[in-house]
C-alpha cells in the first residue's frame, strides 16, 4: 500500500483532477491513500521560534496519521535526489525487504519538524527546482506511477 500525508488541502481543480488521474493509473499496481492536514498560520513575521513550533505542531498532525510498521518517505530539501529507475528500484526494495506499506510525507510550507524528520527512513529530494504543495502532490504520484511502470516493464517511464 502506498500512503501520501500532506499539509494542506488542494484547492485547485486542475490538480484535483491530475491526482484523480493518477490515483485511476495506480488501483492495478496497490492501494492508494491520500490524507490531508490541516496547516498552521505561518505569517512572514514569524520569529524562528514562532516557526520552529508551526513545523512541530504540522508534524504531530502528520505522525498521527502514521503507523508504527509503514516506511516513511519524505519529501526534504535536504534528501537524496534519485533518478526514476534508482526510485523504482528503492520503491521494489523497500516494499520486498522493509514494509508493504510506504507512506510519502509532504510537510508544509516551512519544511519538516523535527519530529518528522525524526521519523522518516528516507529522505527524497525531489527536485533542485521549487514547486508548490500542490504540484508536489502530483509530481510524486507521477514518480510513483512511473516507478510502478518501470518495474512491470512497461514503455511509458521512457
Amino acid at each position: 500500500m502506498i500512503k501520501v500525508v500532506a499539509v494542506g488541502k488542494i484547492k485547485e481543480k486542475f490538480v484535483k483532477a491530475q491526482i484523480a488521474e493518477y490515483e485511476k493509473r495506480l488501483k492495478p499496481f496497490t492501494k492508494l491513500e491520500i490524507i490531508e492536514v490541516n496547516d498552521e498560520v505561518a505569517p512572514q513575521s514569524n520569529s524562528d521560534a514562532e516557526n520552529e513550533m508551526v513545523k512541530e505542531k504540522e508534524g504531530e498532525r502528520l505522525l498521527a496519521k502514521i503507523k508504527d510498521q509503514e516506511f516513511v518517505i519524505l519529501l526534504d530539501l535536504w534528501g537524496e535526489m534519485v533518478d526514476s529507475e534508482s526510485f523504482a528500484k528503492k520503491i521494489e526494495h523497500i516494499q520486498t525487504y522493509q514494509s508493504s506499506n510506504i507512506t510519502f510525507v509532504i510537510a508544509g510550507s516551512l519544511g519538516p519538524g523535527k519530529n518528522i524528520l525524526n521519523r522518516a527512513n528516507w529522505r527524497w529530494k525531489l527536485s533542485d527546482l521549487t514547486f508548490t504543495h500542490q504540484m508536489t502532490r502530483v509530481l510524486v504520484l507521477e514518480q510513483i506511477y512511473r516507478s510502478f511502470m518501470i518495474l512491470n516493464n512497461n514503455p511509458y517511464h521512457k
